[in-house]
């Protein structure tokens, strides 16, 4: 080292190296208060553990991994935090579930420019809300402090979620058969989909958060948290017949529908079944975005679907009405091409 040359140190890199303890003392109550039966320890370890629930015969694991996309982009913009950590959780848990796994415990990625230890807190905030909707325990995650990668407030967010379900009660999609039934459940908003798109139409219409669409604000519409269908659909599940499951993300009602369809089983939706959020309404028409183009790129009102047998729709329907989560017989599975989805 030069004899004038100032030694360096994480703090002249642009490291905070207090921040990271400082939030850590801050998400110790949050992670605690989404503990569940099979958590050994908390937050703080280099792993953490969790003991596998006994009751199976044949447990099987079910794991899944996402992000939120360039919603958080929105979320920055708009500087509002609150709900992308549950969109973060639903992202994940809602995958898993489509397979009839409860999920079990939930970990996370935030990587950031510049730790902001209120912003971060406000962030996992929401994935410990998230983790209480879906009935699973956070229980670790990795912060990263990233200067020069990424820009001082910016951050990205990865999850990873692993459920649990007895092998013979796996919901693949094996037992759909032509004459089933397909319902959809509402969602609450474009979820975390479509949104480099979604900002492409705020921008051009110079877009304010405040600005109101049917009595909600944009930011409403725009940043409202993804519907996690977790706890009813596994108690529908445990009483009643699903012979498939899809979550609507992206790629919309058109890609992933197929997903679970058997060879010789076509999906028909009829697009007039179901009535059409004002979002998307406004999306299509301000983006002069064309009908199949919104169907392959949002969830257009419906964030899962469900394959069932005829005998068991307004059962069904009931069932989750009176979970708050309205429903619809959106469509039928007819015999034909399983890669693809007729709309009418």
């Amino acid at each position: 080292m030069h004899k004038d040359q100032k030694p360096l140190s994480y703090r002249e890199a642009g490291v905070d190296i207090d921040a990271g303890e400082k939030l850590i003392q801050a998400i110790k109550p949050l992670a605690a208060s989404t503990r569940q039966d099979g958590v050994l320890q908390g937050l703080g370890g280099f792993g953490g553990l969790f003991q596998l629930p006994t009751g199976y015969r044949e447990p099987v694991l079910v794991s899944g991994t996402d992000g939120v996309g360039t919603k958080l982009k929105l979320a920055q913009q708009w500087r509002d935090h609150a709900g992308i950590g549950i969109d973060l959780v639903a992202m994940c848990a809602n995958d898993i579930v489509v397979l009839g796994a409860k999920p079990l415990f939930f970990l996370d990625y935030y990587a950031t420019g510049k730790l902001d230890v209120q912003m971060a807190k406000d962030v996992i905030g929401g994935i410990a809300e998230g983790c209480r909707q879906a009935g699973c325990a956070l229980i670790g995650g990795e912060t990263a402090e990233m200067p020069g990668f990424y820009e001082q407030a910016d951050y990205d967010l990865a999850g990873f979620c692993v459920g649990i379900v007895e092998k013979s009660a796996i919901i693949d999609g094996c037992r759909v058969q032509v004459g089933d039934t397909i319902v959809g459940l509402a969602s609450s908003g474009p979820h975390a989909n479509g949104y480099s798109l979604i900002r492409e139409v705020v921008k051009r219409q110079k877009c304010r958060p405040e600005e109101l669409l049917e009595d909600r604000s944009m930011k409403d519409w725009l940043l409202r948290p993804t519907q996690i269908y977790v706890q009813p659909i596994l108690d529908y599940v445990s009483r009643y017949t699903i012979h498939a499951m899809a979550h609507i993300t992206g790629g919309g009602l058109l890609d992933n529908i197929p997903r679970v369809l058997p060879k010789g089983c076509q999906a028909y939706i009829h697009c007039a079944s179901w009535p059409f959020p004002a979002i998307f309404d406004w999306l299509e028409k301000q983006g002069a975005i064309e009908r199949p183009d919104m169907f392959r790129t949002f969830n257009c009102g419906i964030g899962m679907a469900l394959i069932l047998p005829n005998e068991s729709v307004q059962a069904c329907l009931s069932y989750f009405n009176k979970q708050g989560m309205p429903g619809w017989a959106i469509g039928e599975i007819t015999a034909g091409d399983n890669t693809k989805v007729v709309v009418d």
